[in-house]
């Protein structure tokens, strides 16, 4: 099986939509997922992630089942400098390294830095969801790997955002969520492909065979958006999101 994640293209955060830029992305990617043969499509409720998948869908004649656990990951956590909601997959790098907990695959949401929040709750809504999700195939949590008794080359598609992506995928290959949400990005409108290996029948891992894939845009010369990357040098900015005047979207 394989499992597409889909991060929205360029957004305009302030009315949960695309910029002109990201229409041009979300362009561009339909033009690819076209080729994919995908079996069921999947999206977030959240604007942004369904005019991304509708470029898509229109092209196919297609529908996508909206998913609401898929609106983004929305766990925060008081934070003394930044407030009592801070989200979860937006840390200092000085907090990381000061928390050892938050690597480990099944205890970091209950690390003392996000006690308080909300961070264990949502993450638990999550694993409901892809567990459930998963289960529509035939898969099933088997501790160190999934097991199935029909797994099959089906792909699915699922158009989302960056901090949900990244928990999917932890949970999927049982990692810690943070280590990927502070050590990856995937850009907007990027595929993330995530595929099945069966070494043992009825035994199955998933495995990343791509991650933030943008070979759609840098095919057409279109520039990728640096919207959830921070700059790489110090420039007195903390994001680099277009429409934010500087600011993340603290209420996504």
């Amino acid at each position: 099986m394989r499992i597409l994640l889909i991060r929205h293209a360029e957004p305009d955060y302030v009315h949960d939509s695309l910029t002109p830029k990201g229409r041009r992305e979300a362009e561009l990617l339909s033009r690819r997922l076209c080729a994919y043969h995908i079996r069921d499509f999947y999206t977030s409720p959240l604007g942004r992630a369904r005019e991304t998948a509708d470029y898509t869908l229109r092209a196919l004649g297609r529908t996508a089942e909206t998913l609401d656990w898929l609106a983004e990951f929305r766990g925060r956590y008081p934070d003394p400098v930044r407030g009592p909601r801070a989200l979860a997959w937006d840390l200092p790098p000085r907090l990381l390294a000061a928390n050892p907990q938050l690597l480990d695959p099944d205890a970091w949401a209950d690390a003392p830095l996000y006690a308080g929040g909300t961070v264990r709750e949502i993450w638990d809504e999550t694993v409901r969801g892809v567990d459930g999700l998963l289960a529509r195939y035939g898969f099933r949590p088997g501790g160190a790997v999934w097991l199935s008794d029909r797994n099959t080359r089906d792909t699915i598609a699922l158009f989302c955002h960056f901090g949900i992506s990244m928990a999917v995928l932890a949970r999927l290959i049982h990692v810690s969520p943070v280590l990927l949400w502070q050590h990856t990005l995937a850009h907007p409108s990027s595929l993330t492909e995530v595929v099945t290996e069966e070494r043992v029948s009825g035994e199955v891992s998933f495995r990343v065979t791509r991650l933030g894939d943008l070979a759609h845009l840098e095919a057409a010369g279109e520039p990728r958006s640096t919207a959830g990357l921070y700059p790489e040098c110090w420039t007195g900015v903390d994001s680099t999101d277009p429409g934010t005047n500087g600011e993340l979207p603290w209420e996504l």
